[in-house]
């Protein structure tokens, strides 16, 4: 019942903001207005950073260390690592872009995780001057930390990131526990496990243990599984080290996301339900926990509005051409099996369009014929100046952009629902303008070649 509740008061807000957005020229279609915007509901964020906090709170005893790391590819946009800040969550970088975009926002190098598997030794050096936690993938990284941090105890927490190789989920390309996955140690691999606890007890410094077992399209009892053989490992090299040297466990996220409906599901709480079930240890507060979550914290807060510049009909099939395709949505356009995404229909003043449903393409504006975000899709019959909303699109859609034909970055921004139902907005990333694109595309450089 509470999850039905939060998912109508989602709505609601987003609603709101659709119609605001309209009037306040944000979106339309109206030749001055840009016909193309992206929107984040800042409480929807907020609501999943608390209901993220609350349930390993619940879980775990009082005073255990706890760093919930938000996954900053999911989204790389500062203004929302700021607001996750905020709300008590750290960040989970992959590289020095990521590194500067969390240093950015103002999160602090103690609740800050670097994981690669390509990391230079630049970058392993800034991280531990920094204090950045550090997440070595292989073992020729190993030796590359043994010269990097001496006799001496590291600044940074180090640990090892191991690929429990515990199977492939519904979306293959995305699966990291699989037996030949490019990430971490194998764990399965004959003499791999032998070879990791001697590695790790050949080095006092190195106190925590990394997984990533989950993903969009990998159940819970999977990610549990590759949890449940971190936390084995751990207890293996601490009772043969004959000490606590493994503190911290750093179970990574990768929780799914319903992109069919506005429900939350799974949710965090049913996330620990199931950890607790495989690995009831986990929560005895013998190690210090991170997670590293993306998809889940941000992907229900965001939605594409964009206008419907053209209708067509080709083949008995109606087309809508509007400005929401590729460069948004790569994913569902490349991969439209594995991420559908919905299509909510909005009239010119951003209120939600009715009609008896017509099943009808829905194209984006890239010249090549697959950029679809929709294929005979029921809606009421769209016309030229209506709207398109596009939800779930908070994560991996619209905050990387994708810059096929040059397609300009739309206007991100974060809305606000007043008690009185008014919505402020608040620009999160302005729109790309045409100069930007000539300079990102060496524009200044014109004469270099001649």
């Amino acid at each position: 019942m509470a999850a039905e509740m939060h998912a109508q008061g989602a709505v609601a807000r987003r609603d709101l903001a659709v119609r605001a957005a309209v009037e306040q020229g944000l979106v339309g279609g109206a030749d001055d207005a840009p016909p193309l915007v992206c929107l984040l509901d800042t409480a929807g964020i907020r609501a999943s950073a608390a209901a993220l906090t609350d349930a390993f709170a619940a879980a775990l005893p009082p005073g255990t260390p706890v760093l919930h790391a938000f996954a900053v590819k999911a989204c790389p946009l500062v203004p929302v690592l700021r607001l996750l800040a905020d709300a008590g969550i750290g960040c989970e970088v992959a590289g020095p872009g990521e590194l500067a975009l969390a240093r950015a926002a103002g999160v602090p190098a103690a609740r800050t995780v670097l994981d690669s598997p390509a990391k230079t030794a630049a970058e392993l050096r800034e991280a531990l001057a920094l204090g950045v936690a550090v997440n070595a993938d292989n073992l020729q990284e190993l030796e590359r930390l043994d010269a990097l941090v001496g006799a001496g105890p590291a600044r940074s927490p180090i640990g090892v990131r191991i690929n429990p190789q515990t199977g492939a989920g519904a979306i293959g390309a995305l699966s990291t526990a699989t037996a030949t996955s490019k990430f971490g140690i194998a764990l399965r691999d004959p003499g791999a496990r032998a070879r990791l606890v001697r590695a790790c007890l050949d080095r006092p410094w190195l106190t925590r243990l990394h997984v990533h077992s989950g993903s969009q399209g990998v159940p819970l009892p999977l990610i549990a599984e590759g949890v449940r053989d971190l936390h084995a490992l751990a207890e293996e090299i601490n009772a043969a080290a004959g000490r606590r040297q493994i503190d911290t466990l750093d179970i990574g996220g990768g929780l799914p996301v319903n992109f069919t409906s506005d429900e939350q599901d799974p949710t965090y709480a049913q996330y620990v339900g199931a950890l607790r079930e495989a690995v009831p240890a986990l929560f005895d507060g013998g190690y210090g926990l991170v997670t590293e979550f993306g998809r889940s914290l941000l992907a229900k807060h965001g939605l594409v509005l964009a206008r419907v510049e053209y209708t067509k009909s080709t083949g008995a099939r109606p087309i809508a051409l509007t400005h929401a395709g590729v460069q948004l949505a790569t994913r569902t356009v490349y991969a439209p099996a594995q991420w559908p995404l919905r299509i909510l229909p909005y009239d010119a003043k951003g209120a939600p369009k009715d009609g008896d449903p017509v099943a009808q393409d829905v194209a984006g504006p890239a010249c090549f014929a697959g950029d679809l975000l929709a294929t005979a899709r029921e809606l009421p019959p769209l016309a030229p100046g209506d709207l398109i909303g596009v939800p779930d699109t908070g994560a991996y859609f619209f905050t990387a952009h994708y810059g096929y034909n040059s397609l300009p970055r739309p206007a991100v921004h974060g809305f606000t629902v007043t008690p009185r139902a008014g919505v402020r907005f608040a620009e999160v990333r302005p729109a790309q303008s045409l100069a930007e694109i000539v300079a990102e595309s060496g524009g200044p450089l014109r004469d270099a070649l001649l």
